[in-house]
């Protein structure tokens, strides 16, 4: 359940919000050598302001690969090439996009609502099948599915906050 936790973090983090964060281009593949690579392992990646990141290639020669992996990644973001440094000011969301990332956040934590209760079905239909081949008594089978489903409330609650915090993050203007 944890793991499903975090996998929502980073899906959250990768979501526009009309402020600069280095987590916006974690997705992205630069072509360095004929292998992707992630944009971190090749550059620099820094926010400087809200509206602006700075992208600082650790080689000159990747400057233009390095564009084109943030024009194909359709952020939305305009790369400017000022000598070895690549500029991408963040523009201001208006309210439809807005809306439709507020929707994609819902998705999201919609998603990990349902891994999180796959694992609660697949952790009680294990206590389910040692309670039958005698591994466990029917009081600990009890116990067991109690605790499972106390530790799936939880987890959705933390989904919940972190999905509430986002659509405030997103909305804001």
């Amino acid at each position: 359940m944890d793991k499903a936790i975090e996998a929502i973090s980073r899906e959250l983090a990768n979501i526009r919000t009309g402020k600069a964060t280095t987590a916006m281009l974690d997705g992205i593949k630069v072509d360095y050598y004929g292998t992707p690579t992630p944009l971190k392992q090749v550059a620099s990646v820094s926010a400087p302001d809200p509206k602006l990141l700075v992208v600082q290639p650790w080689e000159k020669t990747v400057v233009q690969d390095i564009v084109k992996a943030i024009q194909k990644a359709d952020l939305g973001l305009n790369p400017l090439i000022e000598g070895n440094l690549i500029r991408l000011p963040i523009p201001a969301l208006n309210e439809e996009r807005r809306r439709d990332m507020v929707k994609l956040v819902k998705k999201f934590g919609e998603d990990g609502k349902v891994a999180i209760r796959n694992i609660r079905r697949d952790a009680i239909e294990r206590l389910k099948k040692a309670e039958k081949d005698s591994q466990i008594t029917e009081d600990e089978l009890h116990n067991g599915q109690k605790k499972v489903q106390d530790l799936t409330d939880g987890h959705a609650t933390r989904i919940d906050k972190m999905m509430e915090a986002k659509e405030a993050e997103v909305m804001e203007v």
